[in-house]
């Protein structure tokens, strides 16, 4: 042990290759770390700086089947980013006996309050708004942390910031490029859905930027860096019995999913998680 945190560096074509690689890679060269929420006998968590990119984000497989978790809960968490269907379950600053959560991430990037503004920022319509008149500023960004409220707060946000930026191909194409930072990630129970979901944004950040320049936008690459992207040890032998077991006895192929396989699946599901959503927090 020198001290120094490793850095890890992953590359894939499509996020199921990437999550894949950044999880062999973190169990295998990671450095060993107790955590805030280890329990007496956990052994320590592994853990390291990651930078993960995903070079064709929308390219299949998306899916890998061995993130914990199925499909209809993806497509909650998909909903809860993109759609801020649990925004009602976020407490209220000024009540100090509101017990509801601290934020939702769709709250901090599409509804930002600042104490003292009477209106709340957009942030993401902001960054479209950015791009779609300069294509290749750098100041398109979103934030989360509040300096007033997470510093203190029990349970502060993981996902820091989002930056995007367009870049034109050799056929005069805008490419949407999309670097999302983590102070903090679960690596193998939510790093997954958080990556999956936050395509699904850059993606809508696309489609927003096209209609607001008229302009075709595809995706560019999408980078995911994490301070610290870790590995529990209480659950080092669910992800030895299940993720590295199936590495040694099925394929890629047999490990990964098509998105478009399932879409309908997890579109169908929509209705009964909208109806779940509302019935959320109530009577807090």
């Amino acid at each position: 042990m020198n001290g120094h945190i490793p850095v890890l560096l992953v590359q894939g074509k499509c996020l199921a290759e990437a999550w894949e690689k950044a999880l062999i890679g973190l169990y295998r060269q990671g450095c060993n770390f107790k955590t805030e929420y280890d329990k007496p006998d956990d052994p320590p968590s592994k853990d390291c700086s990651m930078t993960l990119v995903v070079s064709d984000p929308l390219s299949e497989p998306m899916i890998h089947k061995d993130f914990p978790g199925g499909l209809e809960d993806l497509q909650e968490y998909v909903l809860e980013v993109l759609e801020g269907i649990k925004d009602h379950c976020v407490r209220s600053a000024e009540d100090p006996d509101d017990t509801r959560w601290e934020y939702t991430y769709h709250q901090r990037l599409f509804n930002y309050t600042v104490p003292g503004c009477e209106a709340p920022f957009d942030q993401i319509e902001m960054l479209a708004q950015k791009l779609a008149a300069t294509p290749h500023t750098r100041r398109a960004q979103a934030v989360t942390w509040k300096v007033w409220e997470d510093n203190v707060c029990y349970d502060p946000a993981c996902l820091q910031s989002l930056w995007c930026r367009l870049l034109q191909d050799d056929h005069g194409i805008l490419h949407l490029n999309m670097n999302v930072r983590f102070r903090s990630n679960d690596a193998y129970k939510a790093a997954f859905m958080n990556m999956f979901a936050l395509i699904q944004l850059q993606k809508k950040i696309a489609e927003r930027i096209a209609f607001l320049s008229g302009r075709e936008i595809r995706l560019g690459r999408y980078v995911h860096q994490a301070d610290s992207f870790h590995l529990y040890g209480s659950y080092f032998r669910d992800f030895e019995e299940r993720f590295l077991r199936a590495l040694e006895n099925r394929t890629f192929e047999e490990r990964t999913l098509p998105f478009e396989a399932v879409r309908e699946i997890m579109e169908e599901s929509i209705p009964s998680i909208r109806e779940k959503a509302r019935s959320m927090c109530r009577g807090q």
